[in-house]
């Protein structure tokens, strides 16, 4: 019986100013292996999310799965299906994006890779419901992404190897739909205009390497400050990491993970946001990880 084992990469979206727009690549990985068997499914997981994700039908891997599997007409008999997590789930890591991104990858491997690019694109896209995760997850790097018309636009551009992301991650989970119901219908006009400035420089500042800007670059109006309330001590943390010697930091994704950006003093800059966290009575870790210019890969296929 065919299998395949695929590897996708943990992601942090938004960056502050590129909300639903911008997402980069982390050195944090999910592996899943698919395996066809007479009849059935069977999932094992171990790691980040056991026994929480779901073990059946209603697992995002499966659901990506067998959406890629319908697309092509391909329908295997059964499923054994592995997983190991190392990606903390609802926390502002891109954990469901990865899940889409792995379980559509291997689907399309097992069917004898009939989707390209840009069509597992639509369809993970489609699934996630915005495509500044899973571009990343896919693809690696830094990207801008956006879904017009049906069709996923992107550009991917690779990240130095000078730079870091120290993620301090809070030990409680923030629904994306949560973080998402405090967000206003409306913005003020000035504060557009203030995050699409910044968004420039954001790529601007990874296009020259100039991690200056990133101050600016990453500082928002859009949802930060709506989101505040949901993370006691936000804008502390993003300041304590500042002042440590980041270049630039902001909530990771929908949060609650606070991603800084900088080339030295990773472990300060780690500690101190951790400190600062635990005055609001929030116990967190920090990892420092590089970033993955790679994107989902095949690690066996047989």
């Amino acid at each position: 019986m065919a299998s395949v084992r695929v590897r996708a990469p943990a992601t942090t979206g938004n960056l502050g100013s590129g909300y639903d727009c911008a997402g980069m690549a982390l050195e944090l990985y999910n592996t899943v292996e698919f395996r066809e068997t007479e009849t059935g499914l069977k999932i094992e997981l171990v790691g980040e999310g056991s026994g929480r994700i779901p073990t059946n039908e209603n697992n995002l891997s499966i659901i990506a799965a067998q959406s890629v599997f319908k697309t092509v007409g391909f329908n295997p008999k059964g499923l054994l299906v592995h997983m190991n997590h190392e990606i903390p789930v609802s926390r502002g890591l891109g954990s469901s994006g990865v899940a889409i991104v792995t379980g559509a990858v291997a689907a399309n491997e097992l069917a004898g890779r009939p989707l390209g690019t840009d069509q597992l694109l639509r369809i993970c896209s489609e699934l996630e419901g915005h495509p500044d995760n899973v571009v990343p997850s896919l693809l690696g790097g830094f990207s801008v992404s956006s879904e017009r018309s049906g069709k996923i636009i992107y550009q991917t551009f690779p990240v130095s190897t000078a730079l870091k992301g120290i993620v301090a991650i809070p030990d409680f989970p923030l629904d994306t739909k949560v973080a998402r119901s405090v967000l206003p219908k409306l913005i003020p006009m000035e504060d557009a205009v203030y995050n699409m400035c910044n968004v420039g420089l954001l790529v601007g500042s990874f296009l020259s390497e100039n991690y200056n800007l990133l101050d600016q670059a990453m500082s928002d109006r859009i949802h930060q400050p709506y989101r505040e309330k949901l993370i006691p001590g936000l804008m502390e943390v993003i300041n304590k990491a500042q002042d440590a010697g980041a270049h630039g930091t902001a909530l990771s994704g929908a949060g609650p993970t606070v991603i800084a950006l900088a080339t030295k003093n990773f472990q300060q800059i780690g500690e101190a946001m951790i400190m600062e966290f635990a005055k609001n009575e929030i116990c967190a870790k920090f990892k420092i990880l590089s970033f993955d210019n790679s994107g989902c890969q095949i690690l066996s296929n047989d």
